[in-house]
C-alpha cells in the first residue's frame, strides 16, 4: 500500500474512533439521611466537579428529610447506595436484612452536648450537675445509657425532650442541650451573644462511625468495583470540600435546600475541620472514610456490656474494610 493511501485509512479510522461514543456512565443514585447540609459537602463536591464523572459514574443525589425513607428504598432496591450509620446495621442484621457499611465518612460522630459557660459545668462529667438535659428519646435511650454508666450522677430525672428549638436550654443556665457540633452551637451563639461550651460524645468515649455509605450485601458481591468507584470518588470529594473551591458544592446544597445559609455552611466547614470529624484517628494515616476491625469490635463490646444490642448478632456482617483504608486523596491535603 502507497504511503497516501495508508495516510488515508489511518485518517479515516481516526475519524471514525473521534465519532464513537463515549463510554456511557454507570447510573448511581445515593439517598442521604436529612435535608441538602454541609455535612453532605463532600458528595455533592464530587457532583459539582465531575469527581464522579471520571470514576464512570452518573450521580443522582436523592435528598433524605423528615418525609424521607431512603434505607427503606436501599433495602427495596430503588437506591444504590445510603448515608447510614454504625449502630443502627446491628438491628438490621439481627433482622437478616442484607445490608453493609463499605466506608465511614465521619470518623467522629458530630453528636455533642452544650452547656452554659460560668456555671460550673466545664467538663463532660461536669453535665451530671445539669438540672436538665434535653435530648431526643434515641439518645436517651442509647448514648445516655453510656453516661450513666461511665459518670457519675447522671440520671432518667434529667431528661427532657428536645424538640429541635433552642429556647428552653437558653433560658435555663443550669440545663444542658444536645446538638451536632456543626450546628446547634451556632444558632445558640447567636441568640446568647457567646459561644456554648461544646463536648463531642466522640471526645468522651461514646465513639461510633458516621455519615457511612451504606449498600446491599448483592451490591458488594456483584458490583465491587462500581462501589470501589463510588467509594474512592466519595474520599476524593471529601478532600476537596475540605481543602479545596467547595462553592458550586454548597450552591448545590442550596439548590437542594434553600434555607441553607452560607454563613451555616461556612461555620459546619470549620467545625468539621477544627474537631476532626473527617480527618482524625485512623484517617490521619489511610484516609477518609478508613474503618478498622479493631474499633469495629470495641464499639460493638461496648453496646453489648451496656445490654444496648444482642451479643450474638455477627457484628461483621455489619461492615467490610476492603473499600477503604487505601491512602486515596491524601495528596488533596492542605494544613
Amino acid at each position: 500500500m502507497q504511503l497516501t493511501s495508508r495516510l488515508l485509512v489511518a485518517s479515516a479510522l481516526l475519524a471514525l474512533a473521534g465519532a464513537a461514543p463515549a463510554l456511557a456512565l454507570d447510573k448511581v443514585s445515593f439517598g442521604t439521611n436529612w435535608l441538602a447540609e454541609g455535612e453532605h459537602g463532600g458528595f455533592y463536591q464530587a457532583v459539582a466537579d465531575g469527581t464522579y464523572q471520571k470514576y464512570g459514574l452518573d450521580v443522582t443525589i436523592v435528598q433524605g428529610g423528615p418525609q424521607a425513607a431512603n434505607e427503606a428504598l436501599l433495602i427495596s432496591g430503588k437506591i444504590d447506595f445510603y448515608m447510614g450509620g454504625q449502630f443502627s446495621l446491628y438491628d438490621d442484621i439481627k433482622q437478616g436484612i442484607p445490608v453493609i457499611n463499605v466506608a465511614a465518612m465521619f470518623q467522629k460522630d458530630p453528636q455533642i452536648l452544650m452547656t452554659h459557660k460560668g456555671v460550673g459545668m466545664d467538663t463532660f462529667a461536669d453535665i451530671a450537675k445539669a438540672d436538665t438535659i434535653f435530648m431526643g428519646k434515641d439518645i436517651f435511650v442509647t448514648d445516655f445509657v453510656w453516661m450513666k454508666a461511665n459518670f457519675p450522677g447522671f440520671k432518667d430525672e434529667q431528661y427532657k425532650p428536645y424538640t429541635f428549638n433552642p429556647a428552653p436550654f437558653i433560658a435555663d443556665k443550669m440545663s444542658a442541650q444536645q446538638g451536632y457540633v456543626t450546628s446547634e452551637p451556632l444558632a445558640v451563639e447567636k441568640a446568647m451573644g457567646e459561644a456554648p461550651n461544646v463536648f463531642l460524645f466522640a471526645d468522651n468515649g461514646y465513639a461510633p462511625y458516621s455519615t457511612t455509605i451504606e449498600t446491599t450485601t448483592k451490591n458488594v458481591a456483584e458490583k465491587a468495583d462500581l462501589v470501589q468507584r463510588f467509594v474512592d470518588a466519595s474520599i476524593i470529594g471529601w478532600y476537596n470540600y475540605l481543602y479545596g473551591d467547595n462553592k458550586a458544592a454548597n450552591d448545590l446544597i442550596k439548590k437542594d435546600n434553600p434555607e441553607m445559609t452560607d454563613e451555616q455552611l461556612a461555620f459546619t466547614l470549620k467545625q468539621m475541620k477544627d474537631h476532626g470529624i473527617l480527618v482524625s484517628g485512623d484517617a490521619e494515616t489511610k484516609g477518609i472514610g478508613c474503618m478498622t476491625d479493631d474499633r469495629q469490635k470495641s464499639f460493638f463490646d461496648m453496646l453489648v456490656g451496656l445490654k444496648l444490642v444482642d451479643g450474638s448478632i455477627d457484628y461483621k456482617k455489619a461492615y467490610t474494610t476492603q473499600f477503604v483504608c487505601k491512602g486515596v486523596g491524601m495528596d488533596l491535603v492542605k494544613k
